[in-house]
């Protein structure tokens, strides 16, 4: 709780600081042609639609994603201030701008051309038999058929376990394997030319063959996965076993070898998905190895893209950009070194980004508001009439012992082992960075967890709510407008920023993150009626969802998106009631007046629109169904709103409007 201690003075401070405030709402976003309680989104956003149109390099472009690029550029100024000089070996600036730079010069990288993976592939193509696989596999870093990561164990969330997951096929989603509708038979088309170019551009001669091979064996790993849906039961993916149960359930490896040739050792870990690890092991016990070896191969190649040829680079871009995406040119080559920087040196780019666009004033707002939604949180988790007292109690117990980080880590991470040579090719020190973070994350193995560590750097536009440390995170870079606007009042910073807290603290809540206990620990705290009626209430979410037509015979997954479904709809809920508590208790009469003929409750539901604007490509919009829970931002707004009782109120929508639902067809949860 030491966190709130400035409270007190703070809200003297704003009450002092409201003579300056301005609504925040920009009345270019609206589009008043249309009906707002016809189509809100339309309405609310529909003028920044018009004037952001969604640039070539994007497949989705919306207010969230200009602020990302608006953070880009402020963390590519910072960088390339350092890539312009020279620094120590050895420095953070070093590591920094020289990284940067070996990025940026396309000259030598396309004068190197593929070379530098050649070592890796020799080094599979050298496999005799089966009985090296298991070495091969444990010291890759370049390729695997299934991915290990160090993490929280779920059932003791004070101590760190290796934990196992699906993984093997390039195209990511299983879906894309599996369906059978005519744009996922084009896909699959387009994917195997695409391997085709990428084994011509190594210089094999059998890309034809070789793609056969390789969605054969992407498609067997696919069957054996869990779907999305499935993926976002805890229980079911939690499976904690000694390494030598795991040798008999996965005899095909030599998983001491494997271990070995990781450079770890442990007694146990949790197998995610272990009919799809079983799999893994009778593929390698069936297949012939040569295919294996392809499978592998490919694998390296595919990772490889973005740090070799431009020639490669572009045909990666062809499919998974075009192809998947829609997109119709790639991102200029700045923003792709700052990414990369920001993925290797994001903690060390984040203290730069932070002393200069993070104000401390800004780090005390935040946590005034996040204090009044963890107290509307609680009252309205009090007031429940279909939860018992008993329930009610660990709730809020939970609810009391959040962590609460914002803007940026109180310790910063340690970059001294990181080697960047710019003598070596580009793609050789991202394997350095690579080789640099997996021992990063293995040095935590069957260590205490590190509450302290952060989950994102502080320039990402995001959040995240972690249910292992039962923690909520909101870095610097998503505490800008149209998130969080210091010089704007109440009703927008509630409607924007605040249902994003809202939104990280209901994950908390949500059907998953509800399974975890105070501590962070997969640990039922529910009555079996309490849950029940829980399900019963998730279940109209789900379904209302279901009944969405997202493009011509494609409709919303209600089950897969259903986690932040419920949290858009918990952040509306709790913030919108900790915005009337924040009015009432300042008693701000001149509040009520019409500022640009809106009300504050109006202009609340418009931040919050405000915040999901954005233009988005058919096949985006096609690819995001299948592979993000998140809802698109269309259905953020319409999908959301006519959930919230306060939203009818405040713009007066009636039985007549096409978003009218019926009090007993809406969701009742938190």
């Amino acid at each position: 709780m030491k966190h709130f201690i400035y409270l007190v003075a703070l809200v003297a401070m704003m009450t002092a600081c409201n003579k300056t405030q301005t609504t925040g709402i920009v009345l270019d976003n609206l589009d008043t042609t249309a009906v707002a309680q016809n189509d809100f989104y339309q309405y609310a956003c529909g003028g920044w639609m018009k004037n952001n149109p969604l640039p070539a390099e994007y497949s989705r472009f919306g207010s969230f994603d200009k602020l990302g690029l608006n953070n880009l550029e402020q963390v590519n100024g910072l960088i390339t201030s350092l890539a312009e000089t020279k620094h120590e070996r050895g420095s953070v600036a070093q590591k920094i701008g020289d990284l940067y730079n070996l990025s940026m010069d396309s000259t030598r990288r396309n004068e190197i051309g593929v070379q530098p993976v050649f070592p890796t592939l020799e080094k599979i193509q050298a496999v005799r038999d089966r009985s090296e696989l298991s070495a091969l596999l444990g010291g890759a870093m370049e390729f695997g058929l299934f991915a290990l990561y160090v993490d929280a164990d779920a059932a003791n969330s004070s101590m760190n376990i290796l934990n196992e997951y699906q993984a093997g096929y390039a195209l990511g989603e299983r879906e894309y394997y599996l369906e059978n509708d005519e744009h996922t038979k084009s896909i699959r088309e387009a994917y195997v030319k695409h391997i085709e170019r990428v084994f011509e551009i190594f210089g094999y001669i059998d890309g034809a063959e070789s793609a056969k091979v390789i969605l054969r064996l992407e498609t067997r790993l696919a069957k054996a996965a869990l779907s999305n849906v499935e993926l976002r039961d805890p229980v079911r993916n939690y499976n904690k076993m000694s390494v030598a149960h795991l040798q008999q359930l996965v005899p095909q490896i030599d998983w001491k070898v494997y271990m070995d040739a990781m450079q770890i050792s442990t007694d146990s870990l949790s197998v995610g998905q272990i009919a799809h690890l079983q799999e893994v092991g009778k593929m390698l016990a069936d297949e012939p190895l040569e295919d294996i070896k392809v499978l592998l191969m490919w694998q390296v190649m595919d990772g490889a893209a973005d740090y070799l040829s431009d020639e490669l680079y572009m045909a990666n871009f062809d499919f998974y950009g075009r192809v998947l995406s829609g997109r119709e040119e790639p991102s200029p080559r700045w923003k792709r070194a700052v990414h990369v920087v920001n993925g290797v040196l994001g903690e060390a780019v984040g203290q730069m980004y932070v002393k200069k666009y993070f104000p401390e004033e800004n780090k005390q707002r935040m946590l005034a508001l996040v204090k009044n939604l963890q107290a509307s949180l609680g009252e309205r988790i009090a007031a429940l009439d279909w939860m018992s007292d008993a329930t009610k109690a660990k709730a809020l117990e939970k609810l009391a012992v959040f962590t609460i980080k914002i803007g940026y880590p109180d310790k910063w991470r340690d970059y001294t082992d990181l080697d960047i040579d710019p003598t070596l090719s580009y793609y050789e020190n991202i394997q350095r960075a690579v080789k640099f973070e997996q021992a990063y994350s293995l040095s935590f193995l069957d260590q205490p967890v590190d509450k302290d560590k952060w989950y994102m750097t502080p320039q990402t536009v995001n959040a995240y709510y972690n249910p292992s440390t039962n923690e909520i995170c909101f870095p610097a870079g998503i505490l800008q407008y149209p998130f969080f606007d210091m010089s704007a009042d109440d009703a927008f910073n509630y409607g924007a920023i605040g249902v994003v807290i809202g939104h990280e603290m209901t994950h908390g809540f949500d059907d998953q993150g509800c399974q975890f206990d105070k501590d962070g620990n997969l640990n039922n705290w529910w009555t079996a009626e309490d849950k029940a009626a829980f399900d019963a209430r998730t279940k109209v979410m789900e379904e209302y969802f279901n009944g969405i037509e997202v493009a011509p015979g494609v409709h919303a997954n209600g089950a897969f998106t259903l986690g932040e479904n419920i949290a858009d709809h918990g952040g509306l809920q709790i913030s919108f009631q900790a915005f009337q508590n924040n009015e009432k208790s300042k008693a701000e009469s001149k509040r009520l007046v019409m500022v640009d003929g809106l009300t504050p409750e109006q202009r609340f539901f418009l931040a919050y629109a405000n915040v999901w604007a954005g233009n988005i490509r058919p096949e985006e919009i096609l690819q995001r169904t299948k592979s993000d829970p998140h809802s698109l931002g269309r259905w953020r707004v319409n999908g959301a709103l006519p959930h919230i009782g306060a939203w009818y109120e405040a713009w007066g929508v009636t039985e007549e409007s096409p978003m009218y639902l019926a009090p007993d067809k809406r969701v009742h949860i938190w």
